[in-house]
């Protein structure tokens, strides 16, 4: 058999070292205290921190990380439309592409994109579409491109604050910005922004209202542009889960236009001396 001369091979009786980590606890405490020190059924969401312009070959990039959660988003555009049978005359077209890279989970993933991978693409492209104003670009196209580094949770809600904040940065027309937030639903109590643990749902019990729900939500304008839910809730449980969610938005909104400012205000050229 030919050999791989370019890389070294490691022995064939070896482990992946997946098998000697500690595995964390799989079962969650039911009173008020969470395992970071938040309580159940409070608008408590994790620390932000928020950087934009990182990417200077892009025309606008975001850095957001929520606890161990991270990504990164890169927006190329407006640009021509790559196939001109794709071409409106009216109106632009938004690309929105998701990935997770492949240490980003405990279990290592591949650079192929999979089914889940699009259905999230989708869901982001869906929560940005009503913002952005692509009227203003006909015949164009652009590009949003979120790479997760770390998943510890909420990714999707925080890849779509983030792929905002990033359209943005490139200086995209937009009515508002998207901010994103999920909940984890365990019966009667609700946990906002869940960690990779909490979101999971093998170590959840069986029974009502046991589900986990993504609002994307248009805060000066007070409207919801994208809502993505899973498992099985009740109305009014899915009403309050809702109502939950804008709530979150409304606390990391300080947050999102603080980062923007201060990239609008760092990208600013020096005002003259008279």
């Amino acid at each position: 058999m030919p050999t791989d001369t370019k890389r070294v091979r490691g022995p064939e009786v070896s482990q992946s070292l997946s098998r000697f980590i500690c595995k964390p606890e799989t079962t969650l405490p039911s009173d008020g205290t969470r395992a970071d020190g938040r309580n159940r059924d409070q608008v408590d969401v994790r620390p932000v921190f928020v950087r934009c312009g990182l990417v200077s070959q892009a025309k606008g990039s975001a850095y957001i990380e929520a606890g161990n959660t991270k990504l990164i988003c890169c927006v190329y555009g407006p640009k021509e439309t790559e196939r001109k049978d794709e071409t409106d005359m009216k109106c632009g077209r938004l690309f929105a592409d998701m990935r997770f890279a492949p240490f980003s989970c405990p279990e290592r993933g591949s650079w192929i994109q999979g089914s889940q991978e699009k259905d999230l693409s989708l869901m982001v492209l869906e929560s940005l579409q009503p913002a952005v104003c692509l009227h203003k670009y006909p015949r164009s196209q652009i590009d949003v491109n979120v790479m997760v580094l770390e998943n510890n949770g909420s990714a999707l809600a925080h890849a779509i604050t983030c792929a905002s904040l990033a359209l943005a940065d490139a200086g995209i027309e937009m009515y508002d910005l998207v901010l994103g937030c999920s909940i984890r639903q365990d019966g009667a109590s609700y946990l906002i922004d869940p960690t990779f643990l909490e979101e999971s749902g093998s170590n959840w019990a069986s029974g009502e209202n046991q589900g986990s729900l993504t609002v994307s939500f248009l805060p000066s304008l007070n409207q919801i542009s994208g809502l993505q839910s899973d498992g099985e809730m009740g109305e009014e449980t899915l009403t309050a889960g809702v109502r939950t969610c804008i709530e979150g938005c409304y606390k990391l909104y300080p947050v999102i236009q603080q980062a923007l400012v201060k990239a609008v205000r760092g990208a600013a050229p020096p005002p003259s001396e008279s």
